[in-house]
């Protein structure tokens, strides 16, 4: 379980020596009282925690150098009480490595109309002083979020706990390894990817292991181990006789709670958090990692199938986002359509490794045979995706930058069977409709991957985006094809 309370985002309130002793502790009393009641919200899922009000360019520059190495401290929160000029800002600005939103508020909700005074407008002046902070930071070009009204009002602290989750994910990607058994499928181009590049754009790493190294594991793990595992998967989903001890494919169950213990072990030895895999590069292993690669998704694990280490470490990241949050986040592919005019969807899915949060419902474990990787048919999680909001999100490497690309859709309860199907299953509509949403898709280059959430929002995602300093891309309800067109062209203008 990933607990966003170890996370913590730090309170900086800026001033300046002109106000005088009086006036500069009602300006710390206020912010305190600020920050204690986001801390408290019970809507923010990180804790805020206060720092002393800054007043000039030494403290500024500490304050935010102290945050740079702070181990838990995943972004900052900056509010100008008062007037604080910002040509005191420029060196701390200049060092900051957290991300940051800047919040345009004020301590008062009203302004009280019979009793305000110059002392009253003396002290509460963020109307201007954000302004001034404003400037200085658009000056230096440095990406933020802005979020503007009362600091209790509801929708406020909704755009602030975003913000929070899109920074805990973006400090887990921080010093991240993720294992690439295997390499990229053969030929195949929108998995691969720069790993050199993306090391330096968002702080983790890829390498590739030898399957060798990886069988050498599952080959050690114990039979008692094994069995106790099995007897969760009985425990946990529901298992025909014939998979069970004694029954006839009882044999591929077994091995593939071998091949979970040893990836599991070789994961958490490594310190990796998240992998992906090929069916091409399997020497050595019976079967596919299916129920594997379910499992360890579904325990936090960032995954994507056929080498693509990109959507394996976006899973991860929404994992983080979305921690606490009713719904799931996996990996998923855009498989076949179903282009009735009356009902258009989308089938998605995988051959095997569709994690289970997402299930509606009690999966089935099966076991059936796969007509691709040359392997023993493999054990796998079977299941229907619940209805309701979504969206896919596609990391792609555009070759001078990155980009993040998400589809808004609209998910859809099975309205057929699916009996010859023996893999986990969603279907849904793409907004704005399906011809629309598919053909900008295509345009952006997005891929036929992507990481698929039910409880992140674009919001999330283009607040991730703007602390990763990369391309954002947005097909909702609102996607016009000759907009989204001009606006691929645009950015393609300013990154070049």
């Amino acid at each position: 379980m990933i607990d966003l309370k170890t996370f913590e985002v730090w309170f900086i309130t800026g001033s300046q020596d002109l106000y005088g002793e009086e006036t500069l502790k009602q300006v710390a009393e206020h912010s305190q009282q600020i920050t204690a009641g986001l801390d408290n919200s019970g809507k923010i899922p990180v804790r805020i925690v206060y720092k002393p009000v800054v007043k000039s360019t030494d403290e500024i520059y500490t304050t935010l150098q102290q945050a740079n190495v702070a181990e838990n401290c995943i972004g900052i929160i900056t509010w100008m009480h008062t007037f604080s000029p910002a040509k005191m800002w420029i060196r701390g600005l200049s060092i900051l490595k957290k991300p940051m939103l800047h919040l345009h508020t004020q301590f008062n909700r009203d302004i009280p109309w019979s009793s305000i005074d110059m002392d009253f407008m003396n002290l509460t002046q963020s109307a201007h002083g954000d302004r001034e902070f404003g400037f200085m930071v658009s000056r230096m070009r440095i990406n933020r979020k802005v979020v503007v009204g009362h600091w209790q009002d509801p929708e406020v602290l909704s755009q602030i706990e975003t913000w929070t989750r899109a920074a805990a994910g973006w400090y887990d990607w921080q010093g991240a390894k993720f294992a690439r058994f295997g390499d990229n499928m053969r030929f195949v181009a929108v998995t691969d990817g720069d790993k050199v590049e993306a090391e330096l754009k968002f702080g983790f790493s890829v390498n590739t292991y030898g399957i060798g190294d990886l069988v050498a594991i599952i080959n050690a793990v114990s039979e008692a181990d094994v069995n106790a595992l099995v007897d969760e998967y009985e425990a946990t989903y529901t298992m025909a006789d014939e998979l069970k001890r004694g029954g006839a494919k009882h044999s591929s169950v077994y091995e593939a709670a071998k091949i979970e213990l040893g990836m599991r072990k070789f994961l958490k030895d490594g310190g990796f958090k998240g992998f992906s895999d090929t069916f091409e590069d399997l020497h050595g292993m019976a079967q596919l990692p299916g129920i594997a690669s379910q499992r360890l998704m579904a325990d936090g694990y960032g995954f994507a199938g056929e080498g693509d280490w990109k959507t394996a470490a976006l899973v991860r990241a929404l994992k983080v986002m979305g921690s606490g949050l009713k719904g799931g986040n996996a990996f998923m592919e855009d498989y076949t359509y179903h282009f009735d005019p009356n009902n258009a969807l989308v089938l998605g899915s995988h051959m095997l490794e569709v994690d289970a949060s997402l299930a509606n419902g009690k999966a089935s474990l099966e076991v059936h045979p796969l007509g691709i990787g040359g392997k023993a048919d493999p054990a796998r999680l079977v299941f229907n995706v619940a209805g309701g909001a979504a969206l896919n999100a596609s990391i792609v490497d555009m070759g001078n930058r990155f980009r993040l690309l998400i589809n808004e859709v609209e998910a859809v309860e099975p309205q057929n069977d699916l009996p010859k199907l023996p893999v986990a299953r969603v279907l849904w509509k793409p907004y704005p409709d399906m011809k629309t949403g598919c053909a900008a898709w295509i345009y952006a280059g997005g891929a036929h991957h992507t990481a698929y959430s039910q409880n992140l929002t674009a919001e999330h995602l283009q607040d991730f985006a703007d602390m990763a300093g990369i391309e954002f891309l947005r097909i909702g309800k609102d996607t016009r094809i000759d907009q989204f067109r001009n606006e691929i062209r645009w950015n393609d203008a300013a990154y070049r």
